[in-house]
């Protein structure tokens, strides 16, 4: 389960910007997790529950927010997004798309004190 070392650090991750921000303490955590991104929502919230104890985020709110699949059609450059894995214009159909978003994770904002 990779999602434990990610929770690892994200934990890190926080901690520095509090600590760049002379903060004591993280409140929120607030992140986006593309579809595409390879990491189980659910088991992400679990790994930062077990282990945020005893970090500068112990107590904090976790809120993940779903990126969907962003593709852009070589074709007819139609741009549009998706729920599910799927790599063709929803307009002409083609099969020449470019992924413009949904792979990654990313640390939008935290909240401090």
């Amino acid at each position: 389960m990779h999602e434990y070392s990610v929770v690892q650090a994200l934990l890190n991750q926080c901690e520095e910007h509090a600590k760049q921000n002379g903060a004591t303490k993280v409140t929120k955590v607030i992140c986006k997790i593309g579809v595409l991104s390879g990491i189980e929502i659910h088991l992400l919230q679990i790994a930062f529950d077990t282990f945020k104890e005893g970090t500068m985020c112990d107590g904090a709110e976790l809120i993940l927010n779903k990126q969907k699949l962003k593709l852009e059609c070589k074709e007819c450059g139609n741009v549009f997004e998706v729920d599910e894995v799927r790599y063709f214009c929803t307009k002409c159909e083609s099969l020449r798309v470019k992924v413009l978003d949904g792979e990654d994770m990313y640390l939008m904002s935290l909240e401090m004190n």
